[in-house]
């Protein structure tokens, strides 16, 4: 294995891909269930720009149909997915070299779910562990079937564009490898269409919420979105959970709170949660979060002056999600025919 090694996050890259770089294919993409925000920036995003800057051909999924999974309505979600587009121009995906699209403006893709579903049971979707964690941390009494089903839409999203590469963190691992059990089961009783995707694991560490639990979410507050001014992240960063231990640590088993705004400001500032908190040292939650404020705000700069350029131009969303969504109904068709000729459906 080989790395692109950072001062910020480690991506582990198989040899084979650094040295033919395109002859793979990515898929990713997020849930248009709120504004992107710094945490999406360090666990993925960050990513996805190194790896189209590496030649590889990325697609990036806005799982809009997923945003369904685990609430009631759609809400706001054209202005949403505007906002999510623009954030990752701003962080520098192009949509020449970075194919951005709509599961909902893609037929085909989605038509692929139905086959997928019949190779797998209910005990299988219903053990995921992931799928099981989520239904928990929903707070709902019930749940909908695309709860439940979203795992084999996911390996619709990935198979249909022959992705090979998949980035997801540990917890993600479980869809993937459901992802490959479809894929293999099709060519089993099939024809031998699909190549099973390999998991790109990332080492980026996962930022915790301002108030401390588990993960940055709009809904709760406690995320520092990556359209914020410079004055947003300030009051956000100031609200953010400490403790009453002056001395400032980076400890994360036992002062998470604290060690979360120590690797913030390590993560901008280009060195160690070791060093900040040696900076720090007694100068307490004040003195850490002035620190988070200034090393935050000199790092986004740059992007949210990109995001502020990109949104003057009313149009460019919708542009860049027709020419996405072309593509990869083009791709989507040509592979649903396949499959439709591979089970005798294509009449």
């Amino acid at each position: 294995m080989e790395n692109i090694v950072t001062t910020t996050t480690t991506l582990r890259l198989p040899s084979t891909v650094l040295s033919a770089p395109t002859a793979h294919r990515v898929l990713t993409g997020d849930r248009p269930t709120g504004s992107l925000h710094i945490g999406h920036y360090f666990g993925s995003l960050q990513n996805r720009v190194r790896l189209q800057n590496q030649g590889i051909d990325m697609f990036v999924l806005i799982a809009d149909y997923q945003a369904i999974t685990d609430r009631d309505t759609t809400g706001n979600i054209g202005e949403t997915v505007r906002e999510v587009v623009l954030d990752y121009l701003a962080v520098g995906l192009r949509p020449d070299e970075t194919t951005i699209f709509a599961h909902s403006a893609v037929p085909a893709l989605n038509q692929l779910m139905l086959p997928f579903l019949s190779l797998v049971s209910m005990s299988e979707l219903s053990r995921n562990p992931t799928v099981k964690e989520e239904i928990d941390s929903s707070g709902r009494a019930g749940v909908s079937g695309l709860m439940l089903t979203y795992p084999v839409h996911q390996a619709a999203d990935i198979l249909f564009c022959d992705a090979n590469l998949v980035p997801v963190g540990e917890d993600q691992l479980p869809h993937l490898e459901l992802t490959r059990t479809i894929a293999r089961r099709f060519n089993e009783r099939y024809a031998p269409l699909f190549t099973p995707p390999e998991a790109l694991l990332s080492t980026t560490p996962r930022l915790l919420g301002t108030d401390g639990t588990m993960k940055m979410s709009k809904s709760r507050g406690n995320a520092i979105p990556l359209a914020a001014n410079s004055d947003e992240t300030a009051a956000l960063i100031r609200s953010a959970t400490t403790d009453s231990n002056r001395r400032i640590e980076y400890d994360p088993q036992n002062r998470p709170a604290v060690s979360n705004l120590v690797m913030l400001a390590a993560l901008c500032g280009g060195t160690t949660p070791e060093a900040v908190a040696e900076q720090v040292g007694d100068g307490g939650a004040a003195a850490l979060k002035r620190l988070v404020t200034e090393n935050v705000n000199e790092y986004f700069a740059p992007i949210r002056q990109r995001r502020r350029e990109f949104a003057a131009d009313p149009s460019i969303v919708g542009r860049i999600l027709a020419e996405g969504n072309a593509r990869a109904e083009e791709i989507a068709d040509r592979r649903l025919a396949e499959v439709r000729r591979a089970m005798g459906t294509s009449y």
